[in-house]
């Protein structure tokens, strides 16, 4: 299995504690030789080593230590779950797992002993992007769901992009992609909602990676497209080399050459920019699968070699793996089977390595675990201690508080009923609502069905009489030439109108919907689409085949998906559009998804139009108690994604 560039999303929240000096390293190093508050210092140093971040891991070693010296000696213990962190984060980005795991429980430790639900998050999401960067995924899984379950606890909202991007790489690892794919597709809309530009462009990343082990091509490249549009428009040079590079993986999947070509360019022009060891041997790889394709062959080896020789310079073991498959092509694209089942081999060796690195993980996070239960058992009893101390202040308190809590629960029991009322009467209304919406879409789609069987069987039948009887009368009548070629226009003219005519029922109530199902005629319409010439549309449908959906909600949901394909023909001005249908069996959830590569067109408009189009879809989504998510950008086309629960 190819590895794809995911990021694994750290976010190790070492030093959320200031705003950012503006002034850079030297403000921040005047500012402590001029402070003489020993806490405000030990912030001071905290920030200073977070000027050095991923740059100079000692220099960032160096400001934490003496952060932690200071803070111990003034017994300042505010910082402390920072410094944890810190510490976690440097072991992290070193390779060293146990010292990592072992200062993100120390902060969870710390966020446990404070109460402080919003830090234990943040442990969590630390405890998970460790887990993950090891390989140990069993343990990031539980850890990243109980940070989703405090943070929606805690309405943090503005931590959930990058929480449910963790989810979305933890269920990537696990080889879960549809989970991946429902994560980063929230990652990205609350990046969106938060301004989180690294969010946004992580989950489309996420997204792409996800949807192209899946070989669902087509959409791992239309999104591929738009993360790299978005890198270019932040001008982020690393996720530029990231969606290139894993375009390039797919465009020689799809055999698509001068896509291949042009991205293995651009992505060359960039090489001297980036000292990050395993782009580089990245950049090698996709440059080699250009020139296989190409059927150059010895630039190819050269490319691939080159690869190699960075690759194991840094014992870069996924850039490796991915060599390896790729020389594995190499040789058997050229009849060379030895070499080619060689190469397979060494592939899947590391892999091999890489799950029994995983079974060590697992030894190691039981030995941590046993000694963090002890630590905790200490704590568990010392705080028992404390209760049994404080039990008399708890009674004279309780005491009192008693008081007031009984003067107050006749107003808030008032209050209470009177919001029972207003919640009933707002049910009723929507109740009433929800029907009147669905008595005018039965009725009409009764009035379209009937219209179509009159068209087809009335009409139809009538013209289909008179071309019979318009040809019975040719052969008993003698007419000049230009008669003759009136009379045969005339025929091909009513010869049309029969077509159109049966066009228009088919659209008015698809038979391929009644007999066979949405899942056939949407299908069905996008072939239709396509042979129209009005643009390219491909449809896509994941679990569907066999399940059994209601008429009602596959009229409906065909109505929908018709709405907003004609849309993007109409106003996008696509030339392809994507059309997906999505059954999450576990979550019972359907979901209709329609992108295209139109102008786009900017959301908030929308509350201003005045057509009647997206008013249809809304009812329509409103009729099946489902959720409306549209996605777009001027010049970067259109993404609507409905979910309804079954």
């Amino acid at each position: 299995m190819q590895k794809y560039f995911l990021i694994l999303v750290a976010a190790l929240c070492s030093f959320r504690l200031l705003a950012q000096n503006p002034g850079g390293k030297d403000s921040l190093l005047l500012a402590l030789r001029t402070t003489k508050v020993d806490s405000i210092k030990v912030k001071l140093l905290l920030q200073l080593g977070k000027q050095f971040g991923n740059k100079n891991y000692d220099s960032f070693y160096y400001y934490l230590q003496q952060a932690d010296l200071l803070s111990k000696k003034i017994k300042f213990a505010a910082q402390d779950f920072y410094i944890y962190a810190g510490y976690s984060e440097y072991y992290y980005y070193k390779g060293d797992y146990k010292r990592s795991v072992v200062y993100a429980l120390k902060g969870k430790e710390f966020a446990t002993a404070q109460n402080d639900m919003k830090l234990l998050a943040k442990s969590y999401n630390n405890l998970a992007a460790v887990y993950n960067r090891f390989g140990n995924h069993q343990s990031a899984i539980d850890c990243i769901l109980k940070c989703l379950d405090i943070s929606e606890k805690t309405k943090d909202s503005a931590s959930f992009p990058v929480r449910n991007l963790t989810a979305s790489v933890t269920y990537y690892n696990l080889q879960q992609f549809d989970k991946a794919i429902f994560y980063a597709k929230k990652a990205y809309g609350f990046g969106k909602l938060f301004n989180n530009d690294f969010a946004v462009a992580m989950g489309l990343n996420n997204l792409s990676a996800s949807y192209a082990q899946l070989h669902m091509l087509d959409s791992a490249i239309i999104i591929g497209k738009q993360q790299l549009a978005l890198a270019r428009q932040q001008e982020d040079l690393i996720n530029i080399n990231y969606a290139l590079i894993n375009l390039c993986h797919n465009s020689f999947k799809a055999g698509n050459k001068p896509a291949l070509e042009a991205y293995t360019k651009e992505l060359t022009s960039y090489s001297k920019n980036m000292p990050d060891s395993q782009v580089a041997a990245e950049l090698h790889t996709a440059a080699a699968l250009n020139f296989m394709s190409l059927q150059k062959y010895q630039l190819a080896k050269a490319q691939l070699d080159s690869g190699m020789n960075i690759a194991k310079r840094h014992n870069n073991t996924d850039a490796l793996e991915n060599l390896y498959q790729a020389l594995s092509i190499f040789y058997f694209l050229q009849g060379n089977i030895k070499e080619g089942s060689n190469y397979s081999y060494k592939h899947d060796s590391i892999i091999q390595a890489a799950n029994l690195q995983k079974l060590n993980f697992y030894t190691e996070e039981l030995e941590t675990k046993y000694e963090t239960e002890k630590k905790d058992s200490q704590i568990q009893l010392q705080q028992a201690q404390l209760r049994q101390k404080s039990t008399l202040n708890y009674f004279l308190i309780t005491g009192t508080a008693a008081v007031l809590l009984i003067s107050l629960l006749g107003y808030r029991n008032y209050k209470h009923r009177q919001k029972l009322q207003q919640a009933k009467i707002d049910e009723l209304e929507t109740e009433k609502l929800l029907t009147a919406t669905a008595a005018v879409l039965k009725g009409e789609e009764q009035e379209r069905s009937r219209l179509a069987k009159d068209l087809h069987d009335g009409l139809g039948g009538m013209l289909s009489g008179v071309k019979h009887s318009l040809s019975s009368m040719k052969e008993n009548l003698i007419m000049t030439p230009d008669n003759a070629q009136a009379f045969e226009r005339s025929i091909d003219m009513l010869n049309s109108s029969i077509s159109e005519m049966r066009r228009v029922a088919h659209n008015m109530m698809p038979e391929m919907l009644v007999k066979y199902g949405l899942d056939t005629a949407l299908k069905e319409f996008c072939t239709e689409i396509t042979r129209s010439g009005a643009t390219k549309a491909n449809y896509q449908s994941i679990d569907i085949d066999k399940e059994s959906i209601e008429q009602t909600i596959s009229v409906t949901i065909y109505r929908i998906a018709q709405e907003l394909v004609n849309n993007a023909i109409k106003h996008g001005k696509a030339s392809e559009v994507l059309v997906q249908l999505h059954l999450h069996r576990q979550e019972k959830l359907l979901a209709l998804t329609v992108e295209d590569d139109g102008i786009g067109f900017d959301v908030n408009l929308l509350n201003k139009a005045n057509g009647i189009g997206w008013k249809n879809i809304q009812s329509r989504v409103d009729f099946l108690k489902g959720k409306l998510d549209i996605q777009s950008v001027p010049g970067n086309g259109t993404s609507v994604m409905i979910e309804i629960t079954r």
